[in-house]
Order: C-alpha cells, then structure tokens, then sequence
C-alpha cells in the first residue's frame, strides 16, 4: 500500500497527489494535521533519512524554533519536536513498499514506481 503524508493545503503536497492520480497509482492520503504522527513512524523515517533529511529548514515553524531548539537537534531529540509541530517536515512523504522519498520531485516518483517520464 502507498500512503502519502502531508497536509492538504500545501501546494507541493497537491502537485503530488495530482501526479499520484494522473498515473492512476492508488494511494491513501494521510493528513499529519488532522490524522496525526506516530512516534514509530517518525523515528523509522529519521533513521532513513536522518533529521535533516527530513526537516524542511525553510519552513516558517523552524524558523520560529528558538536558536538554543535548532543548534541542538540530532537524531534522537527531533522526534518529540516533530510531533509537537508536524509542519517541520518536508512535504510529502511517500512511504510505498520499503521505499521512503521525502519531497516531490516528479522525476524520482516515476522512477520509484517505474513510470517513464514524458515531458
């Protein structure tokens, strides 16, 4: 089962679920807003990823973490402060069979689902 994570008004979020159905792949949608985070979940995604693989550093909730928050961030530490604030994380997430892309590029979604890309 393919499940995306973000939230349903971001644009990026929206650009990927167009894509998702454009290539008829069915998918769940899952809103970390509305729907929450599991505390398992997110740490399986920051062991792949690492925390600054999956936290969106442009975003206006990290900039609104106090300095001391930021420069102490690891691994360890980012779990709690996700849940708290799940708007940290880069949107989306598309966790389908044992694979994990953080983000929306159209060209890495063809290629994780096997799909030419045509331009």
């Amino acid at each position: 089962m393919t499940t995306l994570y973000g939230i349903s008004n971001c644009d990026t979020v929206k650009k990927a679920r167009t894509w998702l159905e454009k290539q008829d792949i069915d998918y769940h949608f899952h809103d970390f807003r509305r729907d929450g985070l599991d505390k398992k979940l997110v740490q399986a995604w920051v062991n792949q990823v690492g925390w600054e693989g999956l936290i969106n550093k442009r975003s206006t909730t990290w900039k609104g973490l106090a300095p001391k928050v930021k420069q102490a961030m690891n691994n360890s530490n980012v779990i709690d402060t996700i849940l708290q604030q799940p708007t940290l994380i880069k949107r989306p997430v598309l966790v389908s069979q044992d694979q994990l892309l953080i983000g929306f590029k159209q060209a890495d979604y063809a290629d994780s689902f096997g799909i030419d890309v045509v331009n």
